[in-house]
């Protein structure tokens, strides 16, 4: 009896633990289409699943043809491409402390959408941004697009393959702020930045270099106007 009852209290205290660390998750898999896995802080790696939960310290990856949605909990999102890499390199939100306030989302290759929540809206403008192999990019209450092809980035979307090597970021609301050691560039609505190298300046494109940002199989908060989303099956 002793030990029976001992194992419930074991199996409680666990599936409590488990619960609990689901609730103080810096986001979760809203959405998954095909494969994504994470590495932990800890060097641990695992497949993930929708509603599995996201840490800060967690390096995300998708495999081919594959699309996974983080939610964070301060109401941004980001989508991951296939073949993609990304780090959340830092992540704080407590409502009662603004001033606190920190993401910081490391986009090791490939691509990803974003679309920022309450970070980087109250408070320090600055708490929010994305790092790249070229550039680091400030965001200003906006949603867009990035692409790490310094090493190139077949598959990431139907075209990027044929892109020349660089960072590509589109902004479909609001405005990022593009810069590196050379230069800085705020890119608004419609707008495509390219940084060829951490020692060129960011610029803007006159026009879209054929980023195929189109193709995503959830939709992300883009106003009529902006890039379509595509199911892919």
């Amino acid at each position: 009896m002793f030990a029976r009852g001992f194992l419930a209290r074991l199996a409680g205290f666990i599936i409590l633990a488990a619960g609990a660390g689901a609730a103080f998750a810096s986001g979760t898999v809203a959405h998954l289409s095909g494969s994504l896995s994470v590495q932990r802080a800890d060097g641990t790696s695992s497949i993930l699943a929708r509603n599995s939960p996201v840490n800060a310290g967690d390096v995300l990856t998708t495999e081919a043809d594959s699309y996974a949605q983080i939610n964070f909990t301060d109401g941004s999102s980001m989508t991951l491409r296939p073949n993609s890499t990304v780090r959340v390199e830092a992540y704080n939100f407590n409502r009662e402390q603004p001033q606190n306030d920190n993401s910081f989302l490391r986009l090791v290759k490939g691509g990803m959408r974003t679309v920022t929540g309450l970070i980087g809206r109250r408070g320090n403008q600055d708490a929010y941004k994305i790092g790249t192999n070229q550039a680091t990019i400030g965001i200003r209450g906006s949603s867009g697009d990035t692409l790490d092809c310094s090493e190139g980035c077949p598959g990431v979307t139907p075209t990027s393959g044929k892109l020349p090597q660089g960072v590509y970021h589109a902004t479909h609301t609001g405005a990022y702020i593009v810069q590196n050691d050379a230069g800085s560039v705020l890119v608004n609505p419609g707008q495509t930045a390219y940084v060829k190298d951490s020692s060129t300046p960011p610029s803007i494109l006159g026009k879209d270099p054929g980023m195929g940002l189109s193709e995503l199989p959830f939709s992300l908060g883009v106003p009529p106007g902006g890039p379509g989303e595509c199911v892919v099956r």
